[in-house]
């Protein structure tokens, strides 16, 4: 029979592992960002959090802890349209003049017959805050504030006169509510009180009976269109010990030994056209639900939900002692500090962002996401979808976040719908279209001042998402259910394209390059043919005649439109060297405009490659270092993308560089805030999403009629490894490991089957010996077909920088669904 001190010591062993698993269960990851100090007042050093329909900036303050709050459908305004009915009529004489060369008129003209004479886009709005005040905490040491990135959780922790105070924040994926947990390490300490407040004009803050605050408002008007959603918001404490009351729409506990706070936000938003939903009853539905979990139960269950997602992807660039430093002195010394592990915590933090602003079933993320304290936010805080509103999906696929790329798909669909009338009443045309910015009722109309808003490739850029959607999974039901939807896109076009005068090419016309305008053209950006449109309609069309191929139907208006897109212009390569971003060589080398939007071909299209069209390689490379390194943040992050296509690595590590630096040390703007949001200046999320994009197209690519490991590797990531990128065909690279530049193994599964088309930059083999098949010829996989690019007209004056293209290995391994191939370093 054992002896009673057997029984004491394995009682010690299980209370050391108990204790041992809680330290550990409360430790943070290597992927958190962390400070000595509060926010104070300063929004972008608060931390955010979200679960893609209620969003949370949490400040960190002691003594008055501050937590504002989103939610994705509190907007101003309600269902309305923004067309001009005035444009048909006068269409031929914007065009006339066009192409007469007097822009600048047609500009005028369009200003008061094509602009918008209704609203603008509403505006992206806050629900309020939540105040919680600490009485006699504004003494403190020991203070340690944090976001980590593998749970999804804030917390914050200091010491007042000998008791550690911890605050948890979470917005619950599980339970649709943000939690805030408040702990001290000696029972009884818990005192606070809390309060609402809003900046909503239309709103009122109540206190019930039963110890709950409540803000019951609705949005207001702009623009002439009414206010229409209405919202509210509840706020419940549970506290354990201790006494809860009420007092003046204030919650006061005293001394507990812990509480929750429980907010939870709904409004009467269905969709774009109906807001007949009861925002009281959701609201108490959630809280009901939600209220009466602990914030264990509420921790465990959102870890489970929002780990499905972050989980998937890992990335190991190494670290050093750099990393041990808070996350904003980090920032501070990156540029001259050898810290790859910031690169990491950033690329996850860019995959964080998305899982936390959007989710299936809930709106996009807007430009800021779904975090926002302003009644009235930069550019509204709206969808500009002449580049931002979709980079913030460039990660979504190749990340692994598909089922989170979802809300914008829905979002095109419902731009589909809105767009036909457009395409009709203001162009005459069958089919669909946007200009270049949508909100919440999704608008299709021209959006600010025509020099911006005349642009008209808003449908045929973000109809190629759900082609792009299609080509990662290979779901062929899904392709038929958005084949209308591109062939919409692209009928658009076949009605808008004109034969040019002089030139034997269709040409959208009026068409700009977005936001920039030649001094050739006296300040208009007006003009025929630009290169981005040409590059857009070819996309437009090439999905529509590949989609029918595969679907095996509608073949004579797919062969329409092989004809139209032999009639588009081709890419030009003028004077300086620079692709020409307008018809006629009127470029100027000198500009370093932020917008370089004829490299949408280069990225994210993929009709410019230097393994394909070595010419227009040459001419993206002239123009990229013409314009510059350094710009707004969202525009940095694009040129990660494009170096990464370039497959130069060290320059677009220099532009990481210049995104990881504080925010105002860039002289022409970008950066980052302390909290790593992208600063344009101000905040947009899109540079963070467009950089966790450029990073994925440093280490693996699958645009180029194969997939490409290791194209744009800088010499400081020598030594890595990553796992879970999603590639086109239903391909995953499971894992990717590298070292001394050089591929040591890689395991990629194959969901669909179809040949497997690899290049790498070193020979690899199989792991019983064998060699892989050398590649030859097209790839007979249909998701890696690359429409032919038109052979560039270059100018005499133009010079060409050769390809300098190292060494490298393309492999065919044919596959089956479900088949998973090896390959490992060899001979």
């Amino acid at each position: 029979m054992p002896s009673n001190k057997y029984y004491l010591r394995r009682l010690f062993v299980l209370l050391f592992l108990a204790f041992s698993f809680q330290v550990k269960a409360q430790e943070s990851s290597p992927l958190t960002l962390w400070y000595k100090q509060p926010a104070a007042d300063v929004w972008t050093d608060a931390l955010p959090i979200g679960n893609g329909k209620l969003g949370a900036m949490v400040y960190g303050n002691v003594e008055n802890e501050l937590i504002q709050l989103n939610e994705h459908t509190v907007w101003s305004g309600g269902p309305n349209r923004n067309d001009n009915p005035d444009a048909l009529a006068a269409l031929p004489e914007i065009r006339r003049l066009i192409f007469e060369g007097k822009q600048k008129e047609a500009e005028e003209l369009a200003a008061k017959t094509i602009q918008s004479k209704k609203s603008h886009g509403q505006k992206f709005q806050p629900v309020g805050d939540l105040n919680i005040a600490f009485e006699g905490h504004s003494i403190f040491t020991d203070y340690r504030r944090e976001l980590d990135l593998a749970k999804a959780i804030s917390k914050v922790s200091y010491t007042v006169d000998g008791v550690t105070y911890t605050r948890e924040a979470i917005a619950s994926f599980a339970d649709n509510v943000i939690a805030v947990h408040f702990t001290a390490s000696k029972p009884g300490m818990i005192s606070f009180t809390a309060s609402m407040s809003t900046p909503q004009p239309n709103a009122i803050i109540e206190q019930r009976p039963e110890n709950e605050l409540t803000i019951s408002g609705i949005t207001t008007d702009h623009e002439g269109v009414k206010g229409q959603v209405k919202f509210k918001s509840l706020t419940k404490i549970n506290n354990k010990g201790g006494v809860l009351t009420s007092s003046d729409n204030s919650l006061i506990v005293k001394d507990a030994d812990e509480a929750t706070v429980y907010v939870s936000i709904a409004t009467n938003f269905n969709n774009y056209l109906d807001l007949s939903g009861d925002e009281n009853a959701r609201a108490e539905a959630n809280m009901d639900e939600a209220s009466t979990k602990s914030f264990e139960d509420l921790l465990k269950a959102n870890l489970i939900e929002y780990q499905k997602y972050f989980n998937r992807v890992t990335l190991d660039l190494g670290e050093t002692e750099a990393s041990k430093l808070p996350t904003d002195e980090r920032l501070k010394s990156f540029r001259t500090e050898n810290d790859p592990q910031l690169v990491t915590l950033y690329y996850q933090y860019g995959r964080y962002l998305l899982i936390s602003s959007s989710q299936p079933g809930g709106q996009p993320a807007n430009l800021q996401g779904i975090w926002n304290k302003e009644m009235s936010p930069p550019w509204d805080s709206k969808y500009t979808i002449n580049i931002n509103a979709q980079m913030n999906y460039w990660p979504a696929e190749k990340t692994n976040l598909a089922e989170l790329h979802e809300p914008f798909l829905k979002m095109v669909t419902e731009m589909a719908e809105a767009g036909e009338e457009t395409a009709r009443v203001m162009y005459g045309a069958r089919g669909w279209m946007a200009h270049h910015n949508t909100d919440i009722w999704r608008i299709t109309g021209p959006v600010d001042a025509i020099f911006w808003g005349i642009w008209s490739g808003g449908g045929a850029w973000t109809s190629q998402h759900l082609w792009e959607h299609f080509q990662y999974s290979g779901d062929m039901e899904y392709l038929k259910s958005i084949y209308p939807i591109l062939k919409g896109a692209a009928m658009f076009y076949v009605d808008f394209l004109v034969e040019h005068p002089d030139k034997p090419w269709l040409v959208v016309n009026p068409g700009t390059s977005p936001e920039n305008a030649p001094a050739a053209h006296e300040g208009s950006s007006l003009d025929a043919g630009t290169t981005m449109d040409n590059q857009l309609v070819f996309d437009a069309f090439s999905a529509v005649i590949q989609a029918s191929e595969m679907l095996g139907n509608d073949q004579s208006f797919a062969d329409s439109l092989r004809a139209m897109r032999d009639q588009l212009p081709p890419m030009q390569i003028g004077k300086h060297g620079q692709l020409q971003e307008w018809l006629d060589d009127i470029d100027d080398p000198n500009d370093h405009h932020r917008h370089i939007s004829h490299l949408y071909g280069l990225f994210p299209s993929n009709q410019i490659s230097p393994l394909r069209t070595p010419e227009l390689y040459s001419a993206s490379k002239n123009t990229l270092i013409q314009r510059g390194d350094v710009s707004t943040g969202w525009s940095m992050g694009w040129k990660v993308n494009w170096w990464a296509r370039m497959l130069d690595g060290n320059h677009a590590y220099k532009l990481i560089q210049n995104q990881l630096s504080p925010v105002g040390s860039n002289r022409g703007g970008g950066g980052s805030y302390n909290n790593l949001f992208d600063a344009h200046p101000p905040f947009q999320i899109d540079g963070n999403f467009g950089c966790t994009s450029g990073i994925t197209e440093m280490l693996v690519q699958s645009a180029n009629g194969e997939i490409h490991l290791l194209p744009a590797l800088p010499d400081v990531w020598q030594d890595g490894s990553i796992t879970g990128i999603r590639a086109k065909g239903g391909f995953e690279v499971v894992e990717l490991k590298w070292e001394g530049g050089k591929i040591e193994k890689v395991v990629i599964k194959s969901a669909i089957g179809g040949n497997l088309r690899v290049r790498v930059p070193n020979s690899l083999g199989l792991p019983n010996g064998d060699k892989p098949m050398n590649a030859k010829g097209e790839n007979p996989n249909p998701f890696y077909q690359v429409p032919v690019t038109a052979d560039p007209i270059v100018s005499p004056e133009a010079d060409i920088i050769p390809v300098d293209l190292s060494d490298m290995k393309l492999y065919d391994i044919k596959t089956v669904a479900g088949e998973v191939v090896t390959l490992v370093a060899g001979e």
